[in-house]
């Protein structure tokens, strides 16, 4: 019998490294945003918020990340996932920590999701961007 397992993870580095590419794409748009990266179990590995930043966005861009991790798919997809499904469209929302809209995605390497990604401060759209140039610096996306 096995006791523990070895899963892939991702590296405090390349964390770093994404959360940095984050923060350079958002000064390219002219947004202050907070980035955050946890690995695939949600804890927080590398985090960056630029001066001016709204503080709020600190807890959401960490949950954002959280979110992403834990289900393995990008915070956006939520509400499609939900809008159709009354008592999951109620229920799920009061979780805490859990983030509906767009801005973390999961950090998938060889199908395997090895931590996540979350941005908050600018729009829906220029968070999602931003959280993509992470994955871009990793090599880990188009």
């Amino acid at each position: 019998m096995e006791v523990a397992v070895n899963e892939p993870q991702i590296h405090w580095q390349a964390a770093a490294d994404a959360v940095a590419a984050a923060t350079r794409k958002a000064e390219e748009l002219g947004v202050r945003i907070n980035a955050a990266v946890v690995d695939k179990g949600g804890n927080l590995l590398a985090f960056q918020r630029m001066n001016g930043a709204f503080l709020h966005s600190i807890g959401i861009a960490i949950d954002k990340a959280y979110t992403a991790a834990g289900f393995g798919f990008p915070t956006r997809r939520w509400m499609d996932e939900i809008r159709d499904v009354p008592q999951l469209r109620e229920g799920i929302v009061h979780r805490d920590r859990l983030v509906i809209f767009g801005g973390g995605l999961p950090i998938v390497e060889n199908e395997v999701v090895i931590g996540a990604i979350g941005v908050s401060g600018g729009s829906e759209e220029q968070d999602e961007i931003c959280a993509k140039a992470g994955l871009q610096r990793l090599g880990l996306v188009d």
